[in-house]
């Protein structure tokens, strides 16, 4: 095993790598990923403040620990225990969402004006929530309603529009059972939403856009998605300059992760997403898709959210969003790929479908 001069101060990452179809064999040379369905033979160390970046097999990671500082080693441990540890499942409700396997959570927009579907849910409640109820026949674990678009330059919504938007519809699918997060920055659609049956509060500005919304969720005790935001309390669009996207993200939400837990929320009931197409150019953007699995490193399920994004528009001839079906899939098996546990989409009957395909995959070569 050959590593690089690390200084004894830089912090060190750890990338799963060399992912397999099977450990069947290959005792002591593989590890299974976050207790899903993927193993891992190797890990990429990466070292930012010196650019080091070098791949260490499993069977020489203890001898890695024997090269670095003891704090250095002790951080190496748990980053390891968190990614090889299974997630612990969540509740929704009569619902439990199991995480040993790639699951779909459905996007179901009340608003005019998203990116990718806006108005085409209509105004009507009645009308939103069944389509809430196909997605959920066709397969989709998880429905996430919003009542704000959250694409560049959207405007802000007046929280007593929002919650007149969402809470209607979160009601009805509620009344069915259905596990629900609502996506909203806001701590009083969030106690609106939560009080009408939610679930999950999905937040884009990783509860720091109102300074009530850490204080919601704590004193609620629900489960929390905390995204990766470069400028949370102005709509996450900012563009800053990042030394090294992957370690410069998971750097943000490990220290998010640290305040909301240092604020009252259970650690086992926060989830992470690496906020895809929100302040990152298309290179940082595919950056983050191929690093994904570094994320487990924080010891939180991740939720991936790439459908129709613009990077898939700036890979096929400027395809607009409602032609990004190929797109979406492709990133949808690749979050599969890495490891993530939910999978966040337009397009649920065409998602799950793709997923049970990939895991029917797994299944052979797990028992072959």
């Amino acid at each position: 095993m050959t590593v690089p001069p690390i200084p004894t101060d830089a912090t060190l990452h750890l990338r799963p790598v060399q992912l397999v179809d099977t450990p069947v064999g290959l005792d002591g040379q593989a590890a299974r990923l976050a207790g899903g369905m993927q193993w891992f033979a190797a890990y990429e160390l990466l070292v930012p403040a010196s650019g080091v970046r070098t791949t260490i097999v499993l069977a020489d990671f203890p001898r890695l620990l024997e090269r670095v500082s003891s704090a250095q080693g002790e951080r190496l441990e748990t980053l390891h225990r968190r990614i090889t540890a299974q997630r612990a499942p969540i509740t929704c409700g009569e619902r439990v969402l199991r995480l040993d396997q790639p699951r779909v959570a459905a996007i179901l927009n009340c608003t005019p004006d998203s990116f990718s579907d806006g108005g085409r849910n209509g105004s009507d409640a009645e009308a939103i929530a069944a389509t809430g109820h196909r997605m959920v026949e066709a397969g989709a674990a998880l429905i996430d309603v919003g009542g704000e678009s959250t694409r560049p330059g959207a405007a802000t919504v007046w929280e007593g529009d929002e919650i007149a938007r969402v809470v209607p519809v979160i009601e009805r699918l509620a009344a069915s059972g259905t596990a629900i997060s609502i996506d909203t920055r806001k701590a009083e659609v969030m106690e609106a939403a939560l009080a009408a049956g939610a679930h999950i509060v999905n937040d884009v500005a990783a509860l720091l856009f109102d300074p009530r919304a850490l204080e919601v969720v704590a004193h609620a005790g629900c489960p929390v998605v905390l995204m990766h935001s470069p400028d949370p309390e102005a709509g996450g669009h900012a563009r800053p300059r990042y030394t090294d996207v992957l370690t410069d993200v998971f750097d943000w939400l490990e220290q998010r992760i640290e305040a909301v837990v240092d604020g009252g929320v259970d650690r086992a009931k926060i989830l992470v997403d690496p906020g895809i197409g929100f302040g990152k150019s298309l290179a940082e953007n595919l950056a983050l898709l191929n690093g994904l699995a570094i994320f487990h490193g924080l010891g939180c399920p991740i939720l991936l959210g790439a459908s129709r994004k613009r990077l898939i528009g700036a890979l096929s001839n400027e395809a607009p969003a409602d032609q990004r079906l190929g797109g979406s899939l492709t990133l949808a098996l690749k979050g599969a790929d890495m490891g993530a546990q939910l999978i966040r989409v337009h397009d649920v009957p065409e998602t799950v479908q793709a997923l049970r395909v990939w895991r029917g995959l797994r299944d052979t070569a797990l028992s072959e």
